[in-house]
């Protein structure tokens, strides 16, 4: 953590692409201490990580938006600053990762967002694409 940059996010929300659901415990035990994910309804995956002594719900919510899942870290204590970081750090996974570009700033554009692929390509898009 830098201490003159942004301050960190409250929460941290990115989405995954058909995420491998063993893969993706695996990487969550060994960035934020998690069981693995259990049900917690139609669709849905909880777990509870701890990173600095501090909690971290986890939710995992299966097609949340054209085809991708979300997972949200309802903490500000993750290991990552921002969505940006923590999708990086995910990228490792295998799938296409996304996160928004916006923060909870107003003004912030809701609709940019960052793309990672597989391949260990970035790009920013627009999502959901306007033009459809």
């Amino acid at each position: 953590m830098t201490s003159d940059s942004q301050p960190r996010y409250p929460d941290i929300e990115i989405y995954l692409a058909k995420p491998p659901l063993d893969a993706l415990n695996q990487w969550l035990g060994a960035a934020i201490g998690a069981e693995p994910l259990a049900p917690a309804g139609k669709g849905q995956w909880r777990t509870l990580g701890h990173h600095d002594g501090a909690d971290i719900p986890v939710l995992l919510v299966e097609k949340a938006a054209d085809g991708f899942a979300s997972l949200w870290f309802d903490s500000s204590h993750t290991p990552w600053e921002s969505d940006a970081d923590c999708a990086r750090a995910a990228a490792q996974l295998g799938c296409e990762v996304r996160c928004s570009l916006g923060s909870w700033h107003p003004g912030d554009d809701p609709d940019r967002f960052l793309q990672l692929l597989p391949d260990g390509s970035e790009a920013e898009i627009d999502w959901p694409d306007s033009r459809h």
